[in-house]
């Protein structure tokens, strides 16, 4: 767990015994909510008899949990976030590798109800039952309404830890049966203490482009040269996972021409060349058009004409 995070758990410790069925741990992304939310199943199910020591890495329940095995722990996750299959286990045990189609990014419903067999099974250490949801609102409708009749009549001894980073997009049903834990942007100092240690060069200016979220200002900079590019001079890409980060770097960089041309500090460092004042409100639109067209860049288009099409729509020729 990141060490911005550590009040938040030290805060649970003192009531494991006393908390909800359902925690919303919601915040920006890149902050360590899924790190901080798997701390806190781990300490649900730590068997310590001590409970100032929860959790004690030591027991039986938190080897277990280390090593991903843990018989009263579940997690639903897209299949685009779970761990590739091992080929050569696969290989050792007969079986040829199938060809798979593109992993899905959405929690589906098959999913959740795997997930309703295991809650309705009694525990299998006498202990508590944890299912982690991570990221929530990537459930689509089926999954959701599925989870919410879980959440809605609870199983006894069941704990549902939901991790968001767009609570929005979750129902409101599902927000309502759910007692929220706000995880914060870490202060500056801490953020940019963290990422020296992980020994990330131009620590400052790749925080500032994550908009202080430490986690992806560490992904940004291992894609260091991809976005420079793209802010440089944004061209039409053919890739689906190069197309979420120009369409991010376009609104990031209409942003700052937005503030700047306003008269207020360019928030995210992009280098964006100045605009006159009077075309401020323009950029922030187009920004905002951004804003509303980015989630598209999930779905199944044409990756080449989209960016083509979030380039075109610019309020000012900027490329090269």
């Amino acid at each position: 767990m990141h060490p911005w995070n550590e009040p938040l758990l030290e805060s649970l410790k003192h009531r494991a015994g006393r908390l909800p069925h359902a925690l919303l741990v919601h915040g920006a992304q890149g902050v360590g909510k899924r790190a901080l939310a798997e701390k806190i199943a781990q300490l649900l199910l730590c068997e310590a008899k001590d409970a100032a020591r929860r959790p004690c890495g030591a027991c039986d329940g938190c080897r277990w949990y280390a090593g991903g095995n843990h018989p009263d722990f579940r997690r639903l996750e897209p299949e685009a976030l779970a761990p590739p299959p091992d080929a050569a286990a696969a290989e050792e045990e007969g079986e040829a590798p199938a060809r798979r189609s593109k992993p899905s990014l959405e929690i589906k419903i098959d999913q959740v109800r795997e997930l309703a067999d295991f809650l309705n099974i009694g525990s299998h250490r006498g202990g508590l039952r944890v299912a982690l949801v991570h990221p929530a609102e990537e459930m689509n409708v089926n999954a959701a309404n599925a989870l919410l009749k879980a959440l809605e009549e609870p199983p006894a001894g069941a704990v549902f830890l939901l991790v968001s980073h767009r609570p929005a997009r979750l129902l409101p049903t599902i927000r309502s049966r759910c007692v929220a834990l706000p995880v914060a942007i870490p202060p500056r100092e801490a953020a940019l203490r963290w990422l020296s240690g992980q020994g990330m060069p131009d620590a400052e200016r790749w925080l500032a482009y994550a908009g202080g979220a430490p986690l992806r200002a560490l992904d940004y900079a291992g894609k260091a040269a991809v976005i420079e590019r793209m802010l440089r001079a944004p061209a039409a890409v053919e890739d689906r996972d190069d197309l979420e980060l120009l369409a991010e770097a376009l609104q990031k960089s209409a942003l700052d021409r937005a503030f700047a041309a306003l008269g207020a500090e360019a928030k995210y460092r992009t280098g964006a060349s100045p605009v006159p004042r009077a075309r401020g409100n323009a950029w922030l639109a187009y920004a905002r058009q951004l804003g509303k067209d980015r989630p598209l860049c999930r779905h199944p288009l044409n990756p080449k004409l989209f960016s083509a099409y979030l380039i075109a729509a610019m309020p000012d020729e900027v490329t090269s």
